[in-house]
């Protein structure tokens, strides 16, 4: 990690993320750029920026990765963090910067069906979460829903209850903080589209976590967290096992029910039973096949 701060009073921390090589940052952008939550999230030709919580107060973090190198440019606002080594651990696990993805890629590539995917994207990451609560609620969010949906239902739920950033923190658009447990745990979600059934998990997974009975953090023990996940309403394996995917958790979680995963799967000539070639990396060939199929649309 390399230490650059910015020339002026409203200047930016700036710091170099180290990440193992071979790295795919086009994969791992187009991920985001697909769910990120209006207000919250925007990725653009140049990386990914989002609001951010922090012991100092509300503040926005940009992403941008460097053709060629083997870093990516980590810019901060406000530029001295109360907590940088938080702050830090946070943005390496959204960015999966500490895989071994010789290993990985390794494993894939021996099956037949996965060589080609992997030679068109050595070193594809698994997309982490900033905040593990945020996680939760945008997997509940795309149950039985497209990607677009999930993020609609998401960016509407920004919208009411998210706390609003002061002008000027962040880039045009990044207006708000997405709301954390306490805003959400007895809230009215009527009018936003979702159903009775999705409400009242959202309402049951924010107050598990307001209460400190639901773990999400990056400490938490992965079978504790999946356990009580799987014990509130409305909350079946595939989120569970999206979750703990996505949280960097468990790297062979493979969501086989989902339907994406189904459809490349078949229009590759596999079968889901195939997975069991991949372990103990079938996280990644998730993520492989879910971006395969995005490109092929």
């Amino acid at each position: 990690m390399t230490v650059h701060a910015g020339p002026g009073p409203a200047s930016w921390l700036s710091l170099r993320l180290a990440c193992r090589e071979p790295f795919d940052p086009a994969g791992l952008l187009g991920f985001l750029a697909a769910r990120a939550i209006p207000g919250v999230e925007q990725v653009t030709g140049t990386g990914y920026t989002r609001t951010v919580r922090t012991p100092g107060g509300p503040g926005v973090i940009e992403l941008a990765p460097r053709p060629g190198q083997a870093h990516v440019l980590l810019r901060a606002r406000p530029r001295e963090p109360a907590a940088p080594s938080q702050l830090v651990a946070a943005c390496r696990r959204l960015l999966d910067a500490d895989a071994d993805p010789a290993a990985i890629d390794a494993v894939l590539a021996a099956d037949p069906m996965l060589a080609p995917l992997v030679r068109a994207r050595p070193g594809l990451r698994v997309p982490g979460a900033y905040d593990g609560f945020e996680l939760a609620v945008r997997a509940v969010l795309g149950q039985q829903v497209s990607v677009a949906a999930a993020r609609t239902f998401a960016g509407r739920l920004a919208a009411r209850y998210g706390h609003r950033i002061p002008p000027g923190t962040g880039p045009p658009g990044l207006t708000v903080l997405f709301p954390g447990p306490a805003e959400l745990a007895g809230a009215d979600l009527s009018g936003l589209g979702l159903t009775t059934a999705r409400q009242r998990t959202l309402r049951a997974l924010a107050s598990a976590a307001a209460a400190g009975r639901l773990s999400l953090g990056p400490g938490a023990d992965p079978a504790e967290t999946a356990a009580q996940l799987a014990g509130l309403p409305g909350i079946g394996p595939w989120t569970v096992g999206y979750i703990m995917l996505r949280s960097g958790a468990d790297p062979d979680r493979f969501p086989a029910g989902d339907l994406g995963l189904r459809r490349a799967l078949a229009r590759l000539g596999g079968t889901p039973e195939q997975a069991a070639r991949w372990r103990p990396w079938r996280g990644y060939a998730a993520i492989h096949l879910w971006t395969w199929e995005a490109d092929h649309a």
